[in-house]
């Protein structure tokens, strides 16, 4: 691969002004996501309202959309010739940010801190990225479909096949392939999600051989907040969120949300756990109300909810035991 430290002007692509517009876009999308997750963490929503359903598409159509803007921007900039300097200024500056991210989250969310999030994944596959700037489109994009026939066979066909309880850990669940992740707040891993990267890599290499980038340019000639915005996302993915919980916690104390009832929540947590494992959507049901109701019934379900008594004590593990099998059975 050609090295450059300070290529040519000729070498470098003009900045196209519809990239950053559709940056500035996909800010505008994770700040309504994010605010949905704060106004569930406060207590104006029900639990698990930000991670099913519409929203958990909404949040994987968002990740990806970042994703393969940071590939067609690595296209952009580092092809044909990498600019490592740049590079490697913008690689600090992400991977800084995404430190301090998992810092900040550790001290404020122990549990669920964010170990590997989008940030995370964006630094490491543009570093990947960089080996296939000079590969033809076409291997790039057979790739980029692999990965994806992949995550759909082991989602829907063979769900589970390339996940192992080897990659558990907050050391190897990065990769992508842990039966079970550890909790967090914001989980990009490497794969599959490193191929909306490669897909933007694809599709920009494509727009560069057919001439496509002065068209796409002329689209957008002007600067909007938009634009703008997008010009510095990582600055806008730093600061919104602060922003939006100051705001939300603010307004809680003006209109506080309603108490939470500690069986409605705990059986939505559960079914959604439950569910995302691939079980029947009836079968969490009646596991998930079984269990409700016996904790409530031995005074456990409060101790249980404040981190008083763990789920691995005996009671309630049997608890578990005796709904998992009462379910399985339709009582």
């Amino acid at each position: 691969m050609t090295i450059a430290e300070n290529p040519s002007p000729a070498l470098r692509t003009p900045r196209i002004t519809l990239i950053d517009t559709l940056r500035g876009v996909a800010l505008i999308a994770m700040a309504t996501y994010h605010f949905t997750w704060d106004l569930e963490f406060f207590g104006y929503l029900d639990p698990g309202t930000a991670t099913q359903g519409f929203f958990r598409i909404y949040a994987r159509s968002i990740a990806s959309s970042f994703l393969f803007l940071a590939g067609v921007s690595l296209v952009l900039a580092h092809f044909p010739v990498i600019r490592w300097q740049s590079f490697w200024k913008r690689f600090a500056m992400v991977a800084g940010a995404a430190a301090a991210i998992s810092i900040a989250t550790y001290i404020a969310f122990p549990g669920e801190w964010i170990y590997f999030g989008i940030l995370h994944n964006i630094a490491l596959s543009s570093l990947i990225g960089l080996a296939f700037l000079r590969l033809p489109p076409l291997v790039t994009g057979v790739i980029v479909l692999v990965v994806i026939a992949a995550m759909l066979a082991d989602y829907s066909l063979a769900p589970g096949t390339l996940d192992s309880a080897v990659f558990n850990t907050r050391w190897l669940s990065w990769l992508g392939f842990a039966e079970i992740p550890p909790r967090s707040n914001d989980y990009v891993p490497l794969f599959p999600w490193i191929a909306a990267l490669l897909a933007g890599v694809t599709i920009a290499r494509i727009a560069m051989s057919r001439n496509w980038l002065s068209g796409l340019a002329a689209v957008q000639t002007r600067q909007n907040l938009l634009s703008k915005a997008g010009r510095h996302s990582l600055l806008v993915y730093l600061v919104h969120q602060p922003v939006l919980i100051a705001l939300v916690y603010l307004f809680s104390l003006v209109h506080p949300a309603p108490p939470p009832d500690p069986r409605h929540n705990y059986v939505l947590t559960c079914e959604a756990g439950c569910t995302r494992e691939g079980n029947d959507t009836k079968l969490c049901q009646k596991f998930c109300g079984c269990t409700a109701d016996r904790l409530i019934a031995q005074s456990l379900m409060e101790p249980m909810l404040k981190g008083n008594i763990a789920l691995q004590d005996n009671r309630v593990q049997a608890i578990v035991e005796e709904c998992s099998i009462g379910a399985q059975l339709g009582e």
